[in-house]
């Protein structure tokens, strides 16, 4: 029987190119965003089929949930994957647009879980996947509040992995680094200002951001590589999986020199 995954965010990006490898690959895929709009391409796939599902909102979970209900008795594997950026100085950060980071990387993987929880417990299995980054393990600057809502996927899904552990759902996170996709180039960023030292800092972070994504080319096949094989096999304990040289080079930086040396490393590469 073919295996059923649910993929939010899924109009473009990574999720997007999750939802055509998980299809090519034989999978029913069910693909989630803001407006059907925007399927665009993925229609074309009759083993894709799309909803509108604003993960926001617990009254469009809701009415999703409803219509995937009628087109699909079983739903394996979720993935948490949309997610939205901010970067910006604190002093300059807007309540519209933190809010808006906060509803959507944070509290919408927990909704779309807590929605999903009773699912799982009735088919006695399931599997959570929720995207993170590698900013939910170490800090850079102007990613106040991608980074904290990052980190508080990983928290919230560490905590529920432990309540859903004798219900046999299991529960992982995914980090990687900043994939050739649309993703930088839609990051809301706050305005330059007549501060000298913020002008020239945003400049410095997002150049090296956009430089550093260019580069990373073949970071989304492994991407979707992967996130395939966790789907395929999962692991009932929880687990953190990085992807990317990156993302694993600056994880075990971190854990070999430690919170300061890392730190002043940090500072010297993106300050000076």
């Amino acid at each position: 029987m073919k295996k059923t995954v649910l993929i939010t965010g899924a109009a473009r990006g990574i999720g997007k190119q999750t939802a055509l490898f998980f299809a090519q690959k034989g999978w029913n895929v069910i693909a989630t965003m803001l407006s059907l709009a925007e399927a665009d391409d993925l229609l074309a796939y009759p083993t894709i089929s799309c909803y509108e599902l604003d993960v926001t909102s617990t009254e469009s979970i809701r009415l999703a949930q409803q219509k995937i209900a009628q087109d699909h008795k079983n739903i394996d594997v979720i993935i948490n994957n949309a997610g939205v950026g901010y970067r910006s100085f604190v002093e300059l950060s807007e309540d519209e647009k933190i809010d808006a980071i906060v509803n959507i990387n944070w509290l919408g993987v927990v909704k779309v879980c807590r929605a999903y929880i009773p699912v799982f417990r009735a088919q006695k299995s399931g599997l959570f996947i929720n995207i993170s980054s590698i900013a939910g393990l170490v800090n850079l600057p102007l990613g106040s509040f991608y980074h904290s809502t990052k980190q508080a996927v990983e928290s919230f899904s560490e905590c529920m992995a432990y309540e859903l552990y004798d219900l046999n759902i299991k529960v992982c996170t995914v980090q990687f680094g900043n994939a050739p996709t649309s993703f930088q180039k839609s990051v809301t960023t706050s305005p330059a200002t007549s501060i000298k030292s913020y002008n020239d800092l945003m400049k410095k972070v997002t150049d090296l951001l956009h430089k550093k994504s260019n580069k990373n080319t073949n970071l989304t096949p492994l991407i979707t590589q992967k996130l395939f094989e966790i789907a395929s096999q999962p692991n009932r304990e929880f687990r953190r999986y990085t992807i990317g040289f990156d993302a694993n080079f600056m994880r075990l930086l971190r854990s070999v020199l430690g919170y300061r040396l890392f730190n002043a490393i940090i500072r010297k590469y993106t300050l000076k």
